[in-house]
């Protein structure tokens, strides 16, 4: 796993320069108050020894996720051997599991940095910091009795890059720090972590039965299809849960239930190992946002030992066509003309 270490003075931006680049890449951000502001609220001060256990704590548990990394933000006294050794085990960590670091410098001048002590995004979350007399003061001690910016030369990590952001936007320092180090896109590893897929029980099937309608109806009002799942029984619907080849599974975001797919076993005997998908929806409101892409790769994860997965769709709607084919599966030929509005085209996936 990687680690980008954003290191600077008091208000230089680190923390808001980490906002930013955790929306442009698979890495999370775990700045330096994310610790301490809790430890001086529950001991009415700051405890250093406590502040780095609970870091501790939080490195250890993120190396077990699937995230590309962590974005760590410390504000390094360079005259400090201590600093110098800390960065140095928190690098290790990291480095042990094959991952690369990263070191940022940022660098701005007093007056902006001051002015940045005092914005919104700052304020709200480092509670410490909104008494802007004490923590002014604080700052200039810091770097008066600190050396919180690096010689030239002094720094010896390949990996390293100094950007003074006096007059650079957070989105565009970023931006530069991603090119620089060649990090890849964003990906879905944070949707992963808040979606699951949770068994449809017996006594949930008209839940099951009410989201299927309310997914599907739009499609039913535009081609009037009768063999809808808008229009399907509740009887319909627990005749195909009570088959012992097929299975219901809600699809679960943030702990709320916002679609549900059907996998079915199509195996024959001795043949290969085929499952079908059918029906697979989400919820009108919680539609494009990355969330069937997520739930189709975890219903394929439900059964490792899938050779072929199948499943039709419409024809007419492209983006549904093109959604699947991004998820790999390919049209095999077969096409069912429903109506005169209408026709399913069959897909298929091999793995």
């Amino acid at each position: 796993m990687d680690l980008i270490v954003v290191i600077g003075s008091g208000a230089v931006g680190k923390m808001t320069v980490g906002q930013e680049l955790m929306k442009i890449t698979d890495f999370r951000l775990f700045h330096n108050h994310m610790m301490i502001e809790p430890v001086i609220e529950i001991m009415g001060r700051f405890d250093g020894a406590l502040v780095n256990k609970l870091r501790e704590d939080v490195f250890d548990a993120f190396l077990n996720t699937e995230y590309q990394g962590m974005i760590f933000t410390y504000m390094w006294a360079f005259d400090m051997k201590e600093d110098w050794d800390y960065i140095a085990n928190v690098a290790k960590r990291f480095e042990d599991t094959g991952g690369t670091v990263y070191y940022v410098e940022l660098v701005a001048d007093r007056e902006v940095r001051r002015e940045r002590n005092r914005t919104e995004n700052r304020l709200r979350n480092k509670a410490s910091k909104r008494d802007l007399p004490v923590s002014e003061a604080r700052m200039i001690r810091e770097e008066t009795r600190y050396r919180t910016v690096s010689r030239d030369g002094e720094v010896p990590f390949p990996n390293y890059i100094k950007i003074d952001n006096t007059n650079l936007e957070p989105d565009v320092v970023a931006a530069m720090i991603k090119e620089h180090f060649s990090l890849p896109d964003r990906k879905d590893t944070e949707l992963f972590n808040r979606i699951r897929l949770e068994e449809v029980r017996d006594y949930e099937i008209p839940e099951l039965h009410r989201m299927q309608v309310e997914s599907f109806m739009p499609l039913y009002e535009k081609y009037r299809d009768e063999g809808s799942p808008a229009i399907e029984s509740i009887e319909r619907v627990q005749a195909r849960a009570a088959q012992p080849w097929r299975k219901y599974y809600f699809i679960v975001k943030d702990g709320a239930r916002v679609g549900a797919v059907n996998i079915a076993d199509r195996s024959e005997e001795g043949g290969e190992k085929v499952y079908y998908i059918s029906p697979i929806f989400i919820l009108p409101q919680f539609q494009n946002h990355g969330i069937g892409k997520v739930a189709m790769q975890l219903a394929m994860f439900i059964r490792p030992d899938a050779q072929v997965w199948r499943l039709d769709t419409i024809k007419q709607e492209e983006s549904n066509c093109h959604f699947y084919e991004r998820l790999g599966f390919v049209r095999t030929g077969g096409e069912h003309v429903i109506n005169d509005r209408m026709t399913l085209v069959d897909f298929e996936k091999r793995v």
